[in-house]
């Protein structure tokens, strides 16, 4: 038996691409069972976040089993997919689970999303001896990783950074409330994370009023008039502003009218623009922190030298893993 991993993730495909391949949650062992009817798939899981889409597969021929795979999916994005087999397909499944491959290096969330989607195909009867090995494995592996390693300190990106500076004013992020001002990439990304780290409500507002309305859909959150957002300022923990107005969005007085009724709860303002969107002079207020894209970006250049060794010593722990695993066709 051989192993596949075929997919794309937010590295390798923009959110029209992913959603266009999203399974819903409630569906996976649905579609699990389904492609053991194809040609040279024996066993299958498929896993569906916001960030990502993957099939495991395993079958006789990693070649065939893939080559099925492709015409069932048909035509159209096959330059965003990238495919693992054999053995890289059983790194690539640890790394998944790692949170090696995650927007934010080392987050907790893809974990949860593994098991339940693992769940599925095997209550579909879809797993076998082979993928019921290798998930397994996989999950011990996964939690070896974070409970031996220090791989989720440090964030290397700014938007890693941001959810761990969250982290560290507000402890855990679960019920956090958000307010995305502009529409941009990486004002998006940062929202996502928050999110992944268990931030419950997202408001996005933006000039034109349907782009919100279609990142606001993408977070599962809810579209502001970009006329009305400082009327949600008072109940949100954490502001990310991205806009490309040539002023301050976000100046003291905005915040001044609602520390009363926020009852001077810390704001933690993300300023990812260029101009700058929030009055520096706001981060001057008692219980406001205001970070830029600058203050940003280069907390996360510091802590890549420090990550890369992390990510050696945890791609050294998963090879020794698997090697004990000794599965077929790696």
């Amino acid at each position: 038996m051989e192993l596949v991993c075929y997919g794309l993730n937010h590295r390798s495909a923009p959110v029209e691409i992913r959603e266009r391949y999203a399974v819903a949650s409630t569906r996976l062992g649905e579609h699990a069972k389904a492609l053991l009817e194809m040609d040279g798939i024996e066993e299958a899981v498929v896993l569906s976040t916001c960030n990502r889409t993957e099939f495991y597969l395993a079958g006789e021929s990693a070649a065939r089993a893939l080559a099925s795979l492709r015409a069932r999916l048909g035509e159209g994005a096959d330059e965003h997919w990238y495919d693992h087999q054999r053995a890289a397909a059983a790194q690539h499944l640890c790394e998944v689970a790692s949170g090696l491959d995650s927007m934010v290096l080392g987050e907790t969330e893809i974990f949860g999303q593994l098991k339940t989607a693992y769940r599925h195909a095997h209550e579909a009867g879809a797993t076998g001896g082979v993928l019921n090995r290798l998930f397994q494995r996989a999950f011990g592996v996964g939690k070896k990783v974070r409970t031996e390693t220090a791989i989720q300190e440090g964030a290397t990106s700014v938007a890693g950074t941001a959810v761990e500076l969250a982290e560290k004013i507000f402890g855990r992020l679960d019920g956090c409330r958000v307010i995305v001002i502009g529409a941009g990439e990486t004002s998006r990304q940062t929202a996502q994370a928050l999110v992944s780290r268990g931030a419950s409500t997202v408001f996005v507002t933006n000039r034109s009023h349907e782009r919100a309305v279609e990142l606001a859909d993408e977070l599962g959150g809810r579209a502001v008039k970009f006329d009305e957002w400082q009327g949600v300022l008072a109940g949100v923990d954490v502001v990310i502003s991205s806009t490309a107005a040539p002023h301050h969005v976000v100046q003291p007085f905005h915040v001044e009218a609602v520390r009363r009724v926020r009852k001077f709860r810390p704001l933690f303002l993300i300023d990812i623009a260029v101009p700058r969107d929030i009055d520096p002079e706001v981060g001057e207020i008692e219980e406001v922190y205001l970070y830029d894209i600058d203050t940003l970006d280069q907390l996360a250049r510091d802590a890549r030298g420090r990550r890369e060794k992390q990510i050696a010593d945890c791609r050294e722990m998963i090879a020794h893993e698997l090697e004990k695993l000794n599965l077929p066709g790696t």
